[in-house]
């Protein structure tokens, strides 16, 4: 078997770790990628590293981490590291390339000083950071919510635990108006995607509608609503999982339009 190159983002590595391995796909990714990599490289005298993965030349995967005070993903803790997304393409899995980033990500973590690794992961079907694969290397489940697990790996005995988010929402409604409550994030392809496509649809409704908008990044922003990435229309959540479709938003927006 070929061996595995894991090595820091490098200049060559940029669009495809910006723009979540959607290369070339269309012109919404390639606009969110750029907004992507502007997070990332603002955020790499924080502490944030994007381990790449290479098998034969070829980019087959890559993981973020990064101290956990300043991950807009969450959880939330202290002395930690965050790893927000770790990602191997499909092809290549079991290949060993997962467990050498996450390996490379956790000598980084150590080399930071952290005193452990925490992520979140999904119990489900779905592709996406599955808690089996984290468990299978030494990651304890410290708490749950639905398909989300809270995991983490401490280095050092006198490590404390971190934990989720607490999301604090309250729609505040304008009379005559559909009010959209944007929660967006930077670091997320498929946040900053569906933040540019609500602009667009809320920008073709006028002045009758309200956008607010709550970075993620801005951690202020983050402690205080701890909602890292949402859509709300008149007080309703809306989503896909995938990134929001134009004609989604703008149904919901005239609905709310409708009804108010």
């Amino acid at each position: 078997m070929a061996s595995v190159e894991i090595r820091d983002m490098q200049p060559s590595d940029e669009y495809y770790v910006s723009c979540c391995t959607h290369v070339n796909e269309s012109d919404d990714i390639d606009e969110a990628a750029a907004v992507r990599l502007a997070f990332l490289r603002g955020m790499h005298d924080a502490g944030l590293r994007a381990k790449v993965a290479l098998l034969e030349g070829r980019h087959v995967g890559f993981l973020y981490v990064m101290p956990i005070e300043v991950c807009p993903w969450g959880p939330l803790g202290s002395d930690l590291a965050a790893v927000p997304c770790l990602f191997v393409v499909t092809d290549e899995q079991g290949a060993g390339i997962g467990r050498a980033l996450l390996e490379a990500g956790e000598g980084e973590a150590r080399r930071q000083g952290m005193k452990g690794v925490t992520l979140q992961a999904l119990h489900s079907d779905f592709w996406f950071m599955p808690a089996s694969f984290f468990e299978k290397h030494g990651y304890e489940e410290i708490d749950r919510r639905g398909r989300f697990g809270l995991l983490w790996k401490p280095f050092d005995p006198k490590a404390v635990p971190p934990r989720f988010l607490t999301p604090s929402y309250t729609y505040e409604p304008v009379p005559g108006k559909a009010v959209v409550d944007l929660f967006w994030n930077a670091f997320c392809e498929t946040s900053a995607v569906e933040t540019l496509r609500v602009r667009e649809a809320a920008a073709e409704f006028g002045d009758a509608v309200v956008l607010n908008e709550y970075p993620a990044e801005d951690r202020e922003v983050l402690l205080r609503h701890q909602i890292p990435r949402a859509i709300y229309v008149n007080g309703e959540e809306i989503g896909w999982g995938h990134e929001a479709p134009r004609e989604g938003i703008r149904e919901a927006i005239t609905k709310a339009l409708a009804v108010g």
